[in-house]
């Protein structure tokens, strides 16, 4: 469960933050909030109170308790509806009383988009470590898709907090419940919320988390601005990715509802893949890509729509018609193409009646 990276970090400083924010933009495949959202206020959290420290687990003792935080609700919502500086505070208070114990360290629960940035900002705030390591290598739109569900880990406990003060806790009997409930607060509030769930040892997070999540989009969003010539060719290159078209964006279709963005968006292919269409199928990421009735890609393998000309990555909710895009794919993190680990993030988890079949497998029958 750890992605390649040829990055070590003992600590993470402002200078660092567009970097991780161009990786963890093109971790999200499209979802995970708009990493522009969260930049602003990491920014300013790591001025006024210093660099971050990055921990691994290794450093961690067995009985550390890792705390795994996100934002829960629509992106598009979380787009124009930004935190409170209070929310990872009141997170933290509940935490540490229901705990009985201060937190050791926190960790991104999705490497992907704003919710891989906004942990950077958390950590400084509360002055605690940031781990570094995350619960699914990019994004996915559910609490129980999640590395620490597949392994086994308890969701018996998710601990909430909105912009207005609301805090909740909830003490669901599984990890689809805990989705299902958290969901409903969520959309109490607004469609937009904080949350910490699969408290956990370090012992227990051990084989549990994907590690090496932070170096890995620092990593990435740093061979972004270093690139020459063409910049999504070299990112392909960087990621082991499939381009599979590049083109303009000609159809958007996006509605907001349950806490969740769904719809659709339709590329047209232009220059060598003029004649060609693809339609991207999201709920909050991209999940699906069909050509001419056919999967060309679909998850847990990753798929991001980037701007042709700079390579950086487009979330869903910024997708406009008009824009010149070009769409890659590639291969997920091993824990996700195990029986287990499809059952939860594979197509038919959100409602695709079809079998997953691996990015390199479609690539290789010329599909």
């Amino acid at each position: 469960m750890q992605p390649a990276s040829d990055n070590d970090v003992g600590q993470l400083t402002e200078s660092d933050l567009p970097a991780l924010a161009r990786g963890c933009a093109i971790l999200g495949t499209g979802g995970g909030g708009s990493v522009e959202t969260a930049i602003p206020s990491a920014l300013q959290a790591l001025r006024d109170h210093g660099p971050v420290r990055i921990v691994r687990l290794a450093e961690l003792d067995d009985d550390a308790l890792v705390v795994p935080m996100a934002s829960i609700g629509a992106p598009t919502v979380g787009h124009e509806m930004l935190a409170s500086v209070d929310q990872p505070k009141r997170l933290r208070d509940e935490i540490e009383r229901l705990a009985g114990r201060p937190i050791s360290a926190i960790m991104a629960g999705e490497i992907g988009g704003s919710n891989g940035v906004e942990p950077v900002g958390w950590a400084a705030e509360l002055g605690v470590p940031l781990l570094d390591a995350d619960g699914m290598g990019r994004a996915f739109p559910e609490l129980q898709m999640v590395s620490m569900h597949v392994a086994g880990l308890s969701a018996d406990v998710v601990v909430m907090a909105d912009v207005v003060g609301n805090v909740a806790v909830l003490r669901p009997i599984d990890a689809v419940w805990s989705e299902r409930q958290a969901r409903a607060v969520c959309v109490a509030s607004g469609a937009s919320s904080m949350m910490a769930n699969y408290l956990m040892t370090a012992s227990q997070a051990r084989g549990a988390v994907i590690e090496g999540s932070i170096c890995a989009a620092l990593a990435i969003g740093r061979s972004i601005a270093e690139s020459t010539g063409d910049p999504v060719a070299g990112l392909a290159g960087r990621l082991d990715a499939r381009r599979l078209v590049d083109g303009k964006i000609v159809e958007v279709e996006r509605h907001t509802g349950g806490g969740f963005v769904r719809g659709s968006v339709v590329v047209d292919g232009t220059g060598a893949d003029a004649g060609r269409m693809v339609r991207i199928e999201i709920q909050n990421e991209n999940l699906v890509v069909f050509e001419s009735g056919e999967v060309r890609a679909s998850v847990p393998d990753l798929i991001t729509v980037v701007d042709t000309q700079t390579a950086d990555a487009i979330s869903t909710e910024m997708l406009r018609y008009g824009q010149r895009v070009s769409v890659l794919a590639w291969p997920c993190d091993p824990l996700w193409r195990t029986e287990r680990g499809l059952a939860v993030v594979g197509p038919r988890a959100f409602g695709y009646n079809l079998d997953y079949r691996p990015i390199e497998e479609l690539v290789h029958a010329g599909i």
